[in-house]
């Protein structure tokens, strides 16, 4: 009798949550559902936290600016924000735009803001602001990530000092042995010989300078006590690769915790295939409307 009063409060359960048409759901790491409530409360009590996402997926930001609101009523200004969204030689202007001293028009000029701000990225900066927060511009210029691609890494070594200082320490190591690089020479045609397969290895190695400029750049700013919320594009964070396998080998003391975003046709459970992928999965429907 109590199985079947189990299994009918599961599917009353189950058959409630179909038809309310939820837009997400979240899960651990192993697929086990999880509660925000929850959630906050492993994610406040890390030094450091990736919110990795889908660039134009509107529940990933809506989710980043609400786990951004309840990180500050728990650490107050001792939460700092990092994007990915933002190069690091442009820090100045992000200053300038959360101090008040540039308008909307120059600042996303200036800052070379990706195209889809508005939507995405500016109310978490505008909560950054209102908070009186830090935020740190964390990514490599993308004219040096232009140069690894076109000439691998080595091509940096004819950089000036001016340009260096956007850089973590040269020269960059880079474990082509890692499952995401590795997956990426799959994509982009490792297997095949000559060319095509240096001309893959370039452009995982202008991954990995992005991964190791933005781990430097948050080993460098995140003081004793801080907290730091970084947002970053999925494949950046995901397995705790990419930025982590640097950022663990500066600052290894850091409690790190991710969140990655996934897109799947339903949200009874966790896919295969996103398992482990973080330690919290936004599990997304596909049908989602994207922001672009």
């Amino acid at each position: 009798m109590k199985k079947i009063f189990s299994a009918l409060a599961a599917f009353i359960l189950l058959s409630s949550f179909t038809m309310d048409k939820p837009a997400y759901r979240l899960f651990t790491g192993s697929g086990k559902v999880i509660d925000y409530g929850k959630m906050l409360k492993e994610l406040a009590a890390a030094d450091v936290v990736f919110f990795g996402e889908q660039h134009n997926d509107p529940i990933a930001h809506w989710l980043q600016l609400e786990l951004a609101k309840d990180l500050y009523q728990q650490h107050g200004r001792q939460l700092v924000l990092g994007t990915e969204m933002w190069e690091a030689d442009t820090q100045a202007a992000v200053d300038s735009f959360l101090l008040g001293l540039v308008d909307e028009p120059s600042f996303t000029q200036t800052s070379r803001a990706w195209p889809n701000f508005a939507t995405d990225y500016k109310p978490v900066l505008l909560f950054a602001k209102e908070k009186g927060l830090q935020v740190i511009a964390t990514n490599a210029p993308r004219r040096t990530a232009r140069i690894v691609a076109k000439e691998s890494l080595q091509g940096l070594d004819a950089l000036p000092p001016s340009e260096k200082q956007w850089l973590p320490l040269l020269p960059i190591t880079v474990d082509l042995e890692l499952p995401a690089y590795k997956r990426m020479l799959s994509m982009f045609g490792s297997d095949t010989h000559g060319a095509s397969a240096a001309g893959s290895t370039k452009i995982v190695e202008a991954q990995a300078l992005k991964d190791a400029t933005m781990a430097h750049f948050i080993s460098k700013n995140l003081k004793t006590g801080q907290h730091l919320l970084h947002l970053n594009g999925a494949y950046h964070s995901d397995h705790h690769e990419g930025i982590l396998w640097y950022l663990k080998r500066l600052r290894p003391e850091l409690k790190i915790k991710t969140v990655t975003t996934v897109l799947q046709p339903q949200l009874e459970k966790l896919e295969k295939e996103h398992l482990q992928r973080a330690d919290v999965v936004l599990a997304v429907l596909e049908t989602m409307t994207r922001t672009y």
